[in-house]
């Protein structure tokens, strides 16, 4: 469970840059003085979560995971290849399909207790991204909706980020679960399928996210959880305080 946790740590930061950039792009043609504050808001979150993950990275090295070869392919690859050749609406539009499924893990995270095991740094760490990710889950979606509202671009968006989530989340796991030599591969397949069974962790993220974003009529917002973000935060606020 760690790897698996780890493995979709280590697409953040790039994959948030990319985000920021994909919407930065269309700024000048957003008018809506409201959401292009949201835009600037979205800006300053995401750039937070990339700096804080990648201090996480850090804590990766210290224990001897060799993570900079994965970390420079990923970026050749999806960055500075796939993310140059295709138009820029195609990117806005994976952006924004991304930004879905992140939502939905945020909402899982905050909702069903799956990381009350986890390390209590980590722990803030993933609740404090998940909360903001539902904070702004709407703003990429606002922008693709005001400068290209095309059913046919978000379904196209859609299976690209599917695709390539899948395939670099995979790889990120496979290769962290090779360096470590603690892992018995037998043990390892009856936690994954336990792990299936009672979190079902694959169709609530990606068969529950594409299920509601196929629907002609989809909005973020369908979904009104900014209470359990809010409610989160609040707490950290708390928190803090009384450290």
């Amino acid at each position: 469970m760690s790897h698996i946790a780890n493995g979709v740590n280590l697409l953040f930061p790039a994959g948030e840059r990319f985000f920021v950039r994909s919407v930065r792009h269309y700024l000048p043609r957003v008018t809506d003085e409201r959401l292009r504050a949201d835009v600037r808001g979205f800006f300053g979150q995401e750039g937070r979560h990339a700096r804080e993950h990648e201090r996480f990275f850090e804590i990766m090295r210290a224990q001897g995971f060799d993570i900079d070869g994965f970390l420079e392919t990923y970026q050749r690859v999806a960055f500075e290849r796939m993310e140059r050749m295709s138009p820029a609406a195609l990117n806005l539009s994976v952006t924004v399909a991304l930004e879905h499924f992140t939502a939905v893990l945020a909402d899982n995270a905050l909702s069903d207790g799956g990381l009350d095991e986890a390390d209590p740094r980590m722990r803030r760490l993933l609740l404090w991204h998940a909360a903001e990710e539902i904070e702004h889950k709407a703003v990429a979606f606002d922008v693709l909706r005001a400068v290209h509202p095309s059913y046919a671009l978000r379904m196209t968006g859609l299976g690209v980020a599917t695709v390539a989530l899948g395939i670099a989340w995979v790889l990120a796991v496979r290769m962290l679960v090779r360096q470590d030599g603690t892992i018995d591969r037998v043990a390892m397949k009856r936690e994954l399928a336990r792990v299936r069974r009672e979190r079902q962790i694959g169709r609530n993220v990606f068969w529950r996210g594409i299920r509601e974003y196929v629907r002609p009529d989809f909005h973020p917002d369908d979904r009104d959880n900014y209470a359990l973000a809010a409610s989160y935060l609040a707490r950290m606020a708390r928190e803090a305080v009384a450290a």
